[in-house]
């Protein structure tokens, strides 16, 4: 009986033996299904012609809102958008009863006022008036001459023409409303003289890479197989606030393009002429890719994956340049990116 008891008892320390065992393989193999297998390239960072590859709208540089010098009542607008204009073209014109008779007061207090001087001159003559009497009499003579000039002045602000051919973005007003003056009634560009522009927003790092004068081309859907050839020609001196980007202006080196307007989308290649420092990865690398932006996993220890946000370049075949975002790291992961979070453990495989 004591030894059955005792081969009872040694059996279950063997099975607790064995039993700890098997728990330490089992936690070591839940460990190794913890860490997630991947594969690395080593970056290394190189010169480039990195392209920008960005987008914007198609405008003019000369675009201009037209008011009313006086304001009054408008009584008629003469075109309408999309309108093709002509420079010195009549737009709109505004009642002109309230300035042409401010224009016949100044005449009249003119008339009064040469009769005046005449009068004095010739008292003074007669030696009846002062020399005071005479110069005070010239001098309202003259003031009312001057403010003749300017009634004049203003009676041709009545109307509206074109400063330069083109054509009309907007219509801000219509006929009878009544405008202050300088209150913007038309927006008008010069676009019939082929003076277009590309706006885009760039990034800090993209716009300090660039000078006047750099090369880009322009793709739009609006003109299906054209490519148009442009250059940078105007970089912003401040940040957007409403966007956080810089703007570029590109104009396009031929003024010919039909079939252009005001707004339509187009996607640009601009090419610095300055060296940019940049790494190349793998296309399967990036995740979350954007137009100028993404994002990658890193490694610098081998065990542990960042997720990190980097600027994209030039595309070529089956890589990306990277121009900033990797200057911390020194491994990218390649391969098993899609099962990882930011802090994920890894383990390298060849």
């Amino acid at each position: 009986m004591k030894t059955k008891i005792l081969h009872i008892a040694f059996g279950s320390v063997l099975s607790l033996f064995f039993a700890c065992k098997g728990g330490d393989k089992r936690e070591k193999a839940i460990i190794q299904q913890d860490t997630i297998p991947v594969r690395v390239v080593s970056l290394l960072q190189e010169d480039t012609d990195a392209e920008i590859i960005t987008s914007g709208y198609f405008t003019t540089n000369d675009e201009t809102l037209l008011s009313f010098k006086n304001g009054g009542v408008i009584n008629r607008i003469y075109v309408k958008e999309g309108d093709k204009i002509t420079k010195g073209q009549l737009l709109a014109s505004v009642n002109p009863t309230e300035i042409g008779s401010q224009v016949e007061q100044v005449q009249l207090s003119l008339q009064k006022a040469q009769r005046d001087y005449e009068r004095a001159n010739k008292l003074f003559k007669d030696s009846v008036a002062t020399l005071e009497q005479l110069q005070n009499a010239k001098t309202a003579l003259d003031v009312a001459k001057q403010q003749l000039q300017s009634a004049k002045f203003n009676e041709g602000y009545t109307a509206i023409r074109a400063t330069r051919n083109g054509f009309v973005l907007k219509k801000l007003a219509n006929d009878g409303q009544i405008v202050g003056p300088g209150t913007p009634v038309l927006q008008i560009n010069g676009a019939s003289e082929g003076n277009w522009i590309v706006k885009v927003g760039l990034s800090d790092k993209q716009w300090s890479s660039l000078k006047v004068g750099d090369r880009a081309s322009i793709t739009s859907e609006a003109l299906p197989n054209q490519v148009l050839e442009a250059k940078v020609s105007r970089k912003a001196e401040s940040v957007d606030p409403q966007s956080g980007t810089f703007g570029v202006e590109l104009a396009l080196s031929n003024h010919n393009v039909k079939g252009l307007a005001a707004g339509l989308f187009g996607k640009a290649s601009i090419f610095p002429s300055k060296k940019q420092s940049s790494y190349s990865i793998p296309y399967d690398a990036l995740l979350d890719g954007g137009e100028n932006e993404g994002y990658v996993f890193v490694t610098n220890d081998n065990q542990t994956a960042k997720k990190v946000k980097v600027q994209l370049g030039s595309v070529q075949k089956d890589k990306i340049a990277v121009t900033g975002g990797l200057e911390n790291a020194s491994s990218v992961i390649v391969s098993g990116s899609a099962y990882l979070t930011d802090g994920s453990k890894i383990r390298v495989v060849k």
